[in-house]
């Protein structure tokens, strides 16, 4: 295997680093005949590594974050040999659960940003924790499954969770959260991204063109970096910072001829 070959299209150093560790990953589960798993992947490089393993005809991974639909996920690799049920028997040695649960006077008080404050807050590595599903009671937190006692231990110690109670669980036993969603009509000129982008995150369209540069625009999973990238009904834009929306039905034409999209934001 030629890293240096491989690896000559791509420009930024950071690619370079997170590609060159995959190609370390598929190297040791092929010398060993064994799983091998990476860290918590962000959207911008789940993108990035799916695309180069298809580039390479690479077949024997997937990447997952523990339930389905997850934004942060693994990149796992096996071994040819491995079918789908003995790699989902690996699950629970791959991933764990850290589950919070309030008590009652600070039921509801807490969302999203508290939790991952408190990672942010106590220097754990954002790289070993994974998707945090908050509900009005608790959160999971997935974690990698070697990471799991530490994430507990110091969570606790933050004042806002002494008179909580931690737990770990299974994979299997992660809490599904039913996503909820809010419609809001927006009114664009045309369907290019940039168009779109500028309405939904309620900004310029020179701005909502910076961040589609900066690679915050995903849409439908994959990093998407042409303002003229065309939108279709059904499809899901994240823009990393501003949330995830679903496209849901262009509902006609203003006088001007500005299309009426409907949107579902993610709540």
């Amino acid at each position: 295997m030629n890293k240096q070959e491989l690896l000559k299209d791509y420009r930024k150093q950071e690619d370079k680093l997170c590609l060159s560790q995959v190609l370390d990953k598929i190297e040791i589960s092929s010398k060993r005949e064994k799983i091998e798993n990476t860290d918590f992947l962000d959207m911008y490089q789940v993108s990035l590594v799916e695309n180069f393993l298809r580039k390479i005809q690479f077949k024997n991974f997937i990447l997952y974050g523990g339930y389905e639909d997850a934004e942060r996920k693994m990149l796992i690799i096996f071994p040819e040999k491995f079918d789908n049920k003995m790699l989902e028997k690996n699950y629970d040695k791959i991933f764990k659960v850290v589950r919070i649960t309030l008590p009652e006077e600070e039921k509801g008080k807490y969302t999203h940003r508290n939790y991952l404050g408190g990672i942010v807050k106590l220097g754990l590595k954002r790289e070993k924790v994974g998707d945090i599903l908050v509900g009005q009671e608790s959160a999971d937190i997935i974690t990698i499954s070697e990471f799991a006692d530490v994430l507990q231990t110091q969570l606790q110690s933050l004042t806002r969770f002494e008179n909580a109670k931690l737990e770990i669980e299974k994979i299997q036993n992660v809490r599904k959260l039913e996503i909820k969603v809010e419609e809001v009509s927006i009114i664009v000129p045309s369907l290019r991204l940039d168009n779109i982008v500028s309405d939904l995150a309620r900004t310029s369209r020179s701005k909502a063109s910076e961040i589609i540069t900066q690679e915050r625009v995903f849409v439908n999973g994959q990093n998407e970096t042409k303002n003229s990238k065309q939108i279709k009904c059904g499809d899901i834009i994240t823009i990393r910072g501003k949330g995830r929306f679903i496209i849901k039905e262009f509902t006609g034409t203003t006088r001007s001829g500005r299309t009426v999209v409907l949107v579902e934001k993610y709540v």
